[in-house]
C-alpha cells in the first residue's frame, strides 16, 4: 500500500517526540526508550534536530556512517546496532507519511564471540562471604550472583522479582518482567533454593516485597545493581563486570553439558531459536573438547568392542 506524504512539515525533533510518545503508549521498556533517545542524541550531533524530515534521505544516512567511521572508534557491530535503532525511528516516521522510505545499507560485520566468566573467575565470585563479618549488601550480591548463574535472567527481570514469585514447594520462579513482556516460569534448582531460603531469613520482608532490595529494604534500581556488582567483582579480583555475561555463561554451560536448545530457548525467554543457535556456533571450539571421550563410536572402541577398520 502506498503511503501518501503528510503535507504537514515536521522537524526531526518533532517527529522523534511523536515516535517516543508512540513507544510510551505501546508500553516499551524504560531501557528501550533510553536506547532510542541515546541513538537520536548522537544522530543530532551530525544531523540537526531542526532538520526537516523530508530533507533526510539515503545520502544522509551514508554520510552519517562515514561520519561515525571518521569521528568515533565504533566497531562495525556497534554502528550496525545504532543504525537498526535509527531505522526503526525513521520507518515509523515514513509509515506516518512524514518522509520518504530510506533503504539502509547493510554493514558487514563478523559475529563477536560472546564472552563468558571462566571457572576460575566464578570460583572467586562464588566464595561465600562470612555472614558475621560482612554487611547485607555484600551478602545480597553473593546471592544475586548465584541467582544469575542459575537462571540466566536479565538484570531488569532480576530487580523486579518479588518474594512471592519464588515457589519453593513447586520449585519454580515466576518472571513477571521480561523483555518480550510475557510472563513465564523457570525451574528453581535445588542449590539456589537452599541459598534463597537462607537469604530470606536475613532479608525478611513480606510476600509482595522485592526479593533483592537495597540496604534500606527498597527496590533495587538497575543502575545501583550495576554499580554494586562492579564493586563486588573488583574486590574479588575479577575485572569483567558485565551482568549480562552471567546469561552467556549460563547458556554456554547448558550447551556444553548436553542440555537441549529448545529448553534453553524457553528458559532464556527467546521467541525464536536464532539467538540460541548463535550460542551453539560461538562455542563450537569448546564442543570439540573431549569429543572422543563422549563420542558413541569411541566409547565402543574403548570397551574392547573394536570395529574392524
Amino acid at each position: 500500500m502506498k503511503i501518501e506524504m503528510n503535507t504537514q512539515s515536521k522537524t526531526l525533533k518533532e517527529g522523534f517526540d511523536e515516535f517516543i510518545k508512540h513507544c510510551t503508549v505501546r508500553d516499551c521498556t524504560e531501557s528501550t526508550l533510553i536506547n532510542y533517545q541515546t541513538t537520536m542524541r548522537n544522530f543530532n550531533k551530525f544531523c540537526s534536530e531542526v532538520t526537516p524530515l523530508n530533507d533526510i534521505n539515503k545520502n544522509t544516512i551514508e554520510d552519517y556512517i562515514c561520519y561515525l567511521r571518521e569521528n568515533t572508534k565504533m566497531s562495525n557491530i556497534s554502528i550496525s546496532i545504532w543504525l537498526q535503532r535509527l531505522k526503526a525511528i525513521l520507518n515509523y516516521l515514513h509509515d506516518n507519511g512524514y518522509m520518504d522510505k530510506i533503504t539502509f545499507p547493510v554493514i558487514r560485520c563478523e559475529k563477536k564471540v560472546k564472552e563468558v566468566y571462566t571457572d576460575e573467575e566464578l570460583k572467586l565470585l562464588l566464595e561465600k562471604p562470612k555472614l558475621g563479618l560482612c554487611n547485607f549488601t555484600e551478602y545480597r550480591n553473593w546471592v544475586m550472583i548465584n541467582y544469575l548463574l542459575s537462571t540466566g535472567n536479565r538484570r531488569n527481570t532480576l530487580v523486579n522479582i518479588k518474594i512471592s514469585d519464588v515457589d519453593f514447594e513447586g520449585a519454580v520462579i515466576k518472571l513477571s518482567t521480561t523483555k518480550n513482556k510475557k510472563q513465564q516460569y523457570i525451574p528453581l534448582s535445588a542449590t539456589l533454593s537452599k541459598i534463597l531460603k537462607d537469604y530470606l531469613k536475613h532479608r525478611g520482608g513480606q510476600p509482595d516485597d522485592y526479593l533483592f532490595c537495597d540496604a534500606c529494604g527498597d527496590k533495587l534500581k538497575t543502575d545501583n545493581l550495576r554499580i554494586s556488582l562492579t564493586r563486588y567483582h573488583k574486590r574479588h579480583g575479577v575485572e569483567k563486570t558485565s551482568i549480562h555475561l552471567y546469561r552467556h555463561t549460563f547458556a554456554k554451560k547448558w550447551i556444553l553439558a548436553g542440555g537441549d536448545i529448545f529448553r534453553l530457548q524457553k528458559i532464556l525467554g527467546h521467541s525464536s531459536l536464532d539467538v540460541v543457535k548463535e550460542y551453539v556456533e560461538m562455542f563450537t571450539d569448546d564442543l570439540q573438547k573431549d569429543f572422543d571421550k563422549f563420542n558413541a563410536l569411541e566409547q565402543i572402541q574403548r570397551k574392547g568392542e573394536k570395529i574392524r577398520l
